[in-house]
């Protein structure tokens, strides 16, 4: 049976490479393609929304698939935990399912997971996070993720140590953790992640190099997933085994094959 895909965002960036999968994909067809000016009345008939739009009309896509009874795929940045708190009632009220994915790459969610891992062990922890000028939100949603991540995992030590937050130049707080974002031209999107304590420390970085390689993977998972969704799903890291401790999904699922994941590096150091 084919999943009728209504693609809000399909103009842009995002949403042109998460259209390209999805054309290539067995068992979904695009029926709708809608920009910031549509009616949002178009996603009607449609058996998933996928929302590649921006920060300002997401939560109005999302209520809007809700309220009709269509499960949704979210990958437009600015969805932080309080947000999703918002409409996680209504999700539940209406029996539907909605995923949010703050960053489609497999690399991506790696580097926090492994943040998130190593974050009990260190007092410090920053974020700086660069994307290309014409992103619209700062701090990025992957950023947000992995910040808020990194708080889960310090539930028993505590916040991280922020000294002198009071001064603008230390970044915006999520979760304790000070993030500082660059938007700038020549790049495509990075994050550092810098853990410090007494005499070390450990820095996680990714960077995506061709987006429409490295996201396709993750969009061909979030797809499957989102279409028999129930409850609300956070991240890629809830769908997908990464081998760095239990994950969301039932644990009677059947594996993921990722397969070969190119256009993007990841690494890790200590000094």
């Amino acid at each position: 049976m084919t999943t009728r895909v209504a693609l809000v965002g399909g103009s842009g960036k995002l949403g042109g490479i998460i259209r390209a999968v999805i054309d290539a994909e067995p068992g979904f067809d695009v029926v709708a393609v809608l920009g910031s000016r549509s009616d949002l009345a178009e996603i009607d008939g449609a058996d998933l929304v996928v929302d590649a739009s921006t920060p300002g009309i997401s939560i109005d896509v999302v209520r809007a698939a809700i309220e009709r009874g269509i499960n949704v795929l979210v990958g437009t940045s600015g969805w932080s935990t309080e947000r999703i708190a918002l409409v996680r009632p209504l999700v539940e009220a209406a029996g539907t399912g909605v995923v949010f994915i703050p960053n489609f790459s497999l690399g991506s969610v790696i580097g926090s997971a492994l943040a998130a891992a190593a974050a009990p062990h260190f007092p410090s922890v920053e974020i700086v996070e660069a994307h290309r000028e014409t992103k619209i939100d700062s701090p990025s949603g992957t950023a947000v993720r992995t910040a808020e991540l990194i708080a889960a995992a310090r539930d028993e030590v505590g916040p991280v140590e922020s000294p002198h937050v009071d001064q603008r130049a230390r970044g915006q707080q999520v979760a304790s953790v000070p993030i500082h974002s660059l938007r700038r031209p020549g790049v495509v999107a990075r994050q550092e992640t810098i853990l410090s304590g007494p005499g070390e420390s450990v820095m996680i970085v990714h960077d995506t190099i061709d987006p429409a390689l490295a996201y396709a993977p993750g969009i061909r998972v979030a797809l499957a997933a989102a279409r028999d969704a129930r409850g609300v799903t956070v991240g890629l890291d809830a769908l997908i085994d990464l081998g760095l401790g239990p994950r969301a999904a039932a644990a009677d699922e059947a594996p993921v094959d990722e397969g070969a994941v190119p256009g993007q590096v990841a690494r890790a150091t200590g000094a």
